[in-house]
């Protein structure tokens, strides 16, 4: 698998205190290329999510939605918790995955 087919869960925010996105990809780059570039109508585009905080790369598709199903299900300060934890300074991750 090359990194362009990246099966993986992630978070994505605006700003650290502002909204959190949770979702899945089978291409993680691409993916969030398209959230980065307002390709798509939805809750990223509204609320200009642009910013990859989080992400944990899965083996198949069904565990990465299994993950995400999971983390959807977390309260906010748990996701606050995961991210701080892989990324306590809430830098774009964008970079790492390209």
């Amino acid at each position: 698998m090359s990194r362009y087919e990246t099966i993986a869960v992630y978070i994505m925010a605006n700003r650290r205190d502002g909204a959190l996105y949770t979702g899945v990809s089978s291409r993680l780059p691409q993916r969030i290329y398209e959230h980065k570039q307002s390709l798509a109508d939805g809750f990223t585009k509204k609320y200009n999510i642009k910013s990859l905080v989080y992400y944990e790369v899965c083996d198949t598709m069904e565990q990465a939605i299994s993950r995400e199903k999971r983390l959807k299900k977390y309260k906010r300060e748990q996701k606050v918790a995961l991210i701080e934890k892989m990324n306590p300074d809430w830098k774009d991750l964008y970079e790492e995955i390209t």
